[in-house]
């Protein structure tokens, strides 16, 4: 099963730091691959130094891709991830 949908990045530091270490703590708790998609570049948003070579602003779009038993289930979860709990930070 595959998922994938666009998302807005609306946290004031972007995926930096404490925010992209949680949204990768978040994403290794799904069995699907999950993968962040930033202009060129695709990552393993299970890693924390993908994630962070991103470079992430606020006001940026990236593509998360999910795929694999849960895709459905980690998409959403993610998405909500970015836009409550990150929007906190």
């Amino acid at each position: 099963m595959k998922a994938e949908r666009n998302v807005e990045i609306t946290n004031a530091t972007g995926l930096h730091a404490r925010p992209a270490s949680k949204f990768v703590q978040k994403a290794g708790t799904f069995k699907s691959d999950v993968k962040i998609v930033y202009g060129e570049k695709e990552v393993n948003a299970k890693s924390i130094m993908g994630v962070l070579s991103l470079g992430v602003s606020q006001g940026n779009q990236i593509k998360i891709k999910c795929e694999g038993e849960d895709a459905e289930t980690a998409l959403e979860e993610l998405i909500n991830f970015l836009h409550e709990q990150m929007a906190e930070e």
